[in-house]
């Protein structure tokens, strides 16, 4: 890790207040084992939960949550899982992607690179996304619960406070 890289997660929050979003037209909170993979993780190293929700694959109701989440001052960034796929009810990616002032598309990238080591060429039907709302940071995740163990604990998890520190730079 080079210095600077290395001085900015030094420098970074530790502990972050976390919107968590299931996008799934059949899970409950008592079902949502994705979601709660996130929330587990997520606290396991020290951060907050400030919102959970579940909505079905419907952009409206997605595009609401997430614009009045981005707007609050109380969550630092918003991690997403479900409807990533290529199905004609998977919306999550259009609906993401529409909101974003600025895109991260290494997080796309790397996932679906660390993904193939698991899954192989079947990784390129993800359509994980990353970006900011404003100052938020939101990142997509697939609704598997393998999906969003690797993206957790090789990407977000690692990257995320750096990632946060970043976008609300002045």
């Amino acid at each position: 890790m080079s210095q600077s890289v290395a001085e900015h997660r030094r420098d970074a929050p530790g502990s972050l207040d976390l919107g968590i979003l299931t996008v799934s037209d059949t899970r409950t909170i008592e079902t949502d084992a994705s979601g709660a993979l996130i929330v587990s993780l997520a606290e396991g190293v020290g951060h907050r939960i400030a919102g959970r929700a579940i909505v079905p694959d419907e952009p409206d109701r997605m595009r609401h949550l997430l614009a009045t989440w981005a707007a609050s001052e109380a969550l630092h960034a918003i991690l997403v899982t479900g409807g990533t796929g290529i199905s004609p009810r998977d919306q999550t990616y259009e609906t993401v992607s529409a909101l974003l002032t600025r895109t991260l598309p290494g997080f796309g990238e790397l996932f679906r690179m660390l993904s193939h080591a698991e899954i192989g060429p079947a990784c390129m039907l993800s359509r994980a996304v990353g970006g900011l709302i404003g100052p938020v940071p939101i990142l997509v995740m697939p609704g598997s619960r393998a999906a969003v163990e690797l993206a957790m604990t090789r990407i977000i998890l690692p990257e995320l406070p750096h990632l946060v520190r970043e976008a609300r730079k002045t």
